[in-house]
């Protein structure tokens, strides 16, 4: 049936005149152009980032590592969820390299080892504590994007392994969180004084309550370990603290939502 004697019916419902004429006169697309011009601010960020972003992809040891791992996980679990994974932990590493460089410190491209994870090398030492904390909490901060970016696809489009794999990746970040050895979480106490440390311990420990979420109630206990025997700061850094438990807290309830939608 034609345009032009389509009737409108309970199947085809007619659209409004202003709908059809707006679309015919350039409404929308003045709209748009209207909308890109008052965010280009943010528009170019977005950009610059992306293009940080997809710079170790250039890197022929970071190509070769990730397929070696996504290869590894297809045979396991298939395909899509190694995809997943990948992706996740590389905007992880990125996040990493994206702090290095807004502090003037050259990094490595990430490179993945399989059953391990992935990680990048920084190519000078770092002094500063804050500055230390930041570049080890960037990571998570940028999984943390990688998570709720696959979590709100599951929510979208009821796709069960987009739930998987967003649960897997803040799972991954979560366990980044540890305050021990080369781990994101170490880096992220270094720059919190006792008081700072212990406070942190006591949020932890009441969000895992609140959550019956096992995995915060490691973070807090081992944190109890580290604030009770580990070298503090003498300064406070509460930017620090309040970003780690943002963190912890955000990756768990992306844990419990997929979990619980994937459960029934």
């Amino acid at each position: 049936m034609s345009a032009a004697s389509a009737r409108p019916s309970q199947e085809q419902p007619a659209r409004p005149a202003g709908v059809r004429e707006s679309w015919r006169g350039g409404g929308i697309l003045a709209a748009l152009g209207a909308l890109l011009l008052k965010f280009k601010g943010l528009l170019i960020l977005l950009l610059g980032k992306a293009k940080l972003v997809l710079f170790g992809l250039a890197k022929l040891k970071t190509l070769l590592s990730m397929l070696a791992y996504f290869g590894t996980y297809w045979a396991m679990y298939g395909w899509k969820y190694a995809a997943g994974i990948v992706v996740s932990i590389y905007v992880h590493e990125m996040g990493h390299v994206f702090a290095a460089r807004r502090h003037g410190i050259k990094a490595s491209a990430p490179v993945f080892i399989p059953f391990v994870g992935a990680f990048i090398l920084l190519k000078e030492q770092v002094t500063d504590m804050r500055v230390n904390a930041r570049i080890g909490l960037e990571g998570p901060v940028f999984g943390l994007g990688a998570a709720l970016a696959f979590f709100v696809a599951y929510r979208t489009t009821g796709i069960p392994i987009l739930g998987v794999i967003a649960a897997t990746g803040a799972w991954i970040n979560m366990f980044n969180l540890l305050p021990v050895w080369f781990l994101d979480g170490a880096r992220g106490y270094s720059s919190l004084t006792r008081n700072d440390r212990w406070t942190l311990v006591a949020s932890l420990a009441g969000v895992a309550f609140i959550l019956k979420d096992p995995l915060l109630g490691i973070l807090a206990l081992v944190g109890a370990g580290v604030s009770a025997l580990g070298t503090p700061s003498d300064e406070s850094d509460k930017p620090m603290l309040f970003l780690y438990l943002f963190l912890a807290t955000s990756l768990a309830l992306i844990v419990h939502a997929s979990g619980t939608r994937l459960g029934h």
